[in-house]
């Protein structure tokens, strides 16, 4: 039997603000407003120390919203609008909602509550940014499990607001805050230096998305935009103390280690000569962004070029490629993807942000801590999740344990295949423990084999390229049209050219680019062709390049606004 009733939490002591938004929170709006709330919205379970009464648990919650500003920001804004301007409260009130129960609930029960708050869209004007439910037994708090929305804080900040919390009901008094509030952080970004740092940050990432693959994982199965993938822990004893070793014999930070050998596993899976990858938790490396309660995930994007002979080499280069990413992980949101939608119309790709490396492992409360109950390697299957990504790993924790999240499309990896990749970077980390390690050994080191594509396959632009794929979709975007694309051409640079029978319609390579440009998305393997032929008829051997050019061409060129 549970009893579930509701307590109203006044607030009052801060201080009333407002100004605009920041870049960070403009981007997480903008996906707020655009996804389904579930994808989206955040959540976490603290477990609530043995002994607490639940008063102590309501007045360290209440102590959280006075001290961080971010907890009492609401969003006004014009229906049909993004909200462009934020409003810090003085006072106000939450409500936490407890869930008493006569028995302890089964494991993972907090979970499912914290979960199933995701489902319900915060109202951005008007709602607490925080669910709270308090689960408790016989009166005896146990856990605190809070959605959150993703316009007040991200992940990281749901880590530093648990340390406060632990530390206020241990009885500790919590320093003054330095780290930047929201409205601190927009007021920088407004300034010359911000502006300038955000005009990098766009270059930078025009830089990759031009010539860097336009998705990690293109090949057969790989489909859709949105991907249900079931959660896989790795917890490993032999995994930290390899991860020490290697960093302790290269000198590389244990960080950049475990980023360096993930990468090379990734690549070396997806057959690509770079590692494309979004590193959202990243952007915390300012001192004053790195305990801000805000939302600052916009993503890092790294590009790390793979084509190197050994892990050590690879890591010489990786800290680079990082710190890169990382100073270009402020930009304003609607001009980022203003230049995306330009950039890949031109290219005729579309920009997948498939690959996802969250590592919080540096927050305290990420640690667990129990290295006596640790295995020397394990991997345990969680509940299934609805993400928008192909491979996302979150790192939890480097030591004592090695600790990853990881969810894979298992459309790509069987899960013997899911597991093998997370063992696979243990293994590897224990070889390049005590010696480097050649990455054209990768697939007997790590027991991790690359796809194998098939014949069917080009490596065009950049990007792994299915060319009657690309037909087939054109084909039907265009009604029916018979088209044939052919790879490379005489006295061109290698790309796509297809050659389409338009009949009697008055088929431009601008329309037969936009239908295809509309038909992109989630076909990883499917790039525009930078060239469209348009003839009347097909010719009788629809396969063959020469039949086509031997028929009486009506129009051609790049489809697109600008050539490329």
């Amino acid at each position: 039997m549970t009893k579930t009733y509701a307590i109203t939490v006044r607030h009052s002591g801060g201080q009333e603000r407002r100004g605009p938004v920041t870049m960070g929170q403009a981007n997480m709006i903008r996906c707020m407003l655009r996804d389904e709330p579930e994808h989206i919205n955040i959540h976490a379970v603290w477990p609530v120390p043995d002994g607490t009464p639940t008063e102590s648990v309501i007045d360290a919650l209440r102590a959280l919203v006075v001290r961080h500003e971010a907890l009492r920001t609401t969003f006004p804004h014009v229906p049909g609008e993004a909200p462009r301007e934020q409003i810090v409260a003085a006072e106000g009130e939450f409500t936490v909602t407890v869930l008493d129960h006569a028995e302890h609930p089964p494991e993972g029960y907090a979970d499912d509550v914290a979960r199933g708050a995701r489902v319900d869209r915060f109202h951005l004007d008007r709602d607490f940014g925080l669910r709270i439910s308090l689960v408790a037994v016989a009166g005896v708090p146990l856990y605190v499990a809070l959605a959150a929305s993703h316009a007040v804080t991200d992940i990281s900040a749901l880590s530093v607001l648990e340390e406060d919390w632990r530390e206020l009901l241990a009885g500790r008094a919590l320093p003054e805050p330095t780290a930047f509030t929201p409205l601190d952080l927009a007021a920088e970004e407004a300034t010359p230096r911000g502006l300038r740092r955000s005009e990098a940050s766009l270059r930078h990432w025009e830089r990759i998305i031009r010539t860097g693959p336009q998705a990690m994982f293109a090949e057969p199965g790989a489909v859709g935009t949105e991907v249900a993938a079931e959660q896989l822990t790795l917890r490993s004893l032999r995994g930290a103390r390899a991860l020490a070793r290697v960093a302790e014999r290269t000198g590389g930070l244990p960080s950049t280690v475990l980023l360096t050998a993930w990468c090379a596993l990734v690549a070396h899976r997806a057959g690509q000569s770079s590692c494309v990858a979004a590193v959202p938790t990243s952007n915390r490396f300012l001192p004053r962004l790195a305990r801000s309660v805000n939302t600052v995930s916009q993503d890092a994007l790294l590009s790390l070029d793979v084509r190197v002979p050994s892990f050590d080499a690879l890591l010489r280069t990786a800290w680079g490629a990082a710190l890169n990413a990382y100073r270009h992980s402020q930009f304003d949101a609607v001009r980022l993807w203003e230049m995306i939608d330009a950039v890949t119309h031109e290219r005729g790709s579309r920009f997948a942000r498939d690959v996802v490396f969250n590592d919080v492992s540096a927050l305290p409360a990420a640690r667990s801590g129990e290295e006596a109950e640790a295995p020397e390697l394990d991997v345990v299957r969680g509940p299934e999740q609805v993400l928008p990504t192909r491979v996302l790993t979150f790192v939890h924790e480097t030591a004592p344990v090695l600790r990853l999240g990881m969810w894979v499309d298992p459309a790509l990896f069987s899960p013997e295949e899911a597991e093998g990749f997370l063992t696979g970077i243990v293994r590897l980390l224990e070889a390049a423990a005590t010696e480097d390690v050649p990455l054209a050994a990768l697939t007997g080191v790590a027991g991790v084999r690359p796809v194998e594509r098939g014949a069917g396959w080009s490596r065009v632009d950049g990007s792994w390229v299915s060319p009657p794929e690309v037909a087939e979709v054109l084909s039907g975007a265009l009604g029916g049209a018979p088209v044939h694309v052919a790879v490379g051409g005489e006295g061109e640079e290698e790309g796509l050219t297809a050659f389409v029978a338009c009949g009697d319609s008055p088929l431009t390579p601008a329309e037969a680019h936009g239908a295809l440009m509309g038909a992109l998305p989630g076909r990883p393997g499917v790039l525009a062709p930078r060239r469209y032929v348009i003839v009347r008829d097909a010719p009788a051997r629809t396969d063959r390049t020469d039949a086509w050019l031997g028929q009486r061409i009506l129009r051609e060129g790049a489809g697109r606004d600008r050539r490329m």
